[in-house]
């Protein structure tokens, strides 16, 4: 779900660590512990690797020791800010066959686009790609789920301004979820995107304040670890 699911969607990304969402269920996370023994993974910082963290929301982070994956990062999620629950992502998945015969399961495009807007600075550059990569491989045929797709997330001001042309009817539509498709229709590129930036700028606070109570959970639990030494 993070920056290797944004490589294998054609957006690339440097990422030093594997980001997962999962399914926080007591006999999947057992299937969890094993995999992560066998690369050798322990538990850094806080949360500790427990059930109630990952329904609270919270990202739990290891760090690999076998040869194999030396001081690879993996971090685990099962909830995220404006995601749907975990059963949905799973039949919304998207699956790939790796070159090496490996099978991959991918968070869908849309559904990985709303995991990261987040307040991360290097995400928004990101999400831009994304959708970019997706419109320019489809649009010369596109179906209207796609449509929906790139009027919801397409964040560059002269595609989006191309794209509301010829669908007026989705555009009232989904003008209600985002009003900024009302001002791509008037074709004004320089007042689209001082309204991308504003729309950023919610999310981004949006995000912070979803955080502020973990964040806050997080520090008490750094200083009952460090009361125990």
């Amino acid at each position: 779900m993070g920056g290797q699911a944004c490589v294998l969607y054609g957006a690339a990304e440097f990422s030093r660590d594997t980001d997962l969402a999962i399914l926080a269920s007591s006999a999947n996370l057992a299937r969890l512990n094993k995999a992560l023994a066998e690369l050798e993974a322990e538990v850094i910082a806080v949360p500790p690797f427990e059930e109630k963290y990952l329904h609270k929301g919270h990202a739990i982070h290891f760090r690999c020791h076998h040869p194999d994956a030396a001081a690879l990062r993996v971090d685990v999620m099962t909830k995220m800010r404006g995601v749907d629950p975990f059963p949905q992502l799973w039949r919304r998945r998207t699956t790939i066959s790796l070159r090496d015969g490996a099978v991959c399961d991918l968070m869908s495009l849309p559904d990985l686009t709303r995991a990261k807007k987040t307040q991360r600075d290097k995400h928004w550059p990101m999400l831009r790609r994304l959708v970019e990569v997706n419109y320019f491989a489809n649009r010369a045929n596109p179906t209207t789920s796609q449509i929906r797709f790139w009027l919801r997330e397409l964040r560059t001001p002269e595609l989006l301004i191309e794209l509301v042309r010829g669908h007026g009817r989705l555009v009232k539509e989904l003008s209600s979820e985002r009003p900024l498709l009302l001002r791509a229709s008037l074709g004004n590129e320089q007042d689209l995107a001082e309204a991308l930036i504003k729309e950023e700028r919610m999310v981004r606070e949006a995000d912070r304040e979803y955080w502020k109570p973990l964040r806050a959970e997080l520090e008490r639990l750094r200083h009952a670890r460090l009361g125990e030494r």
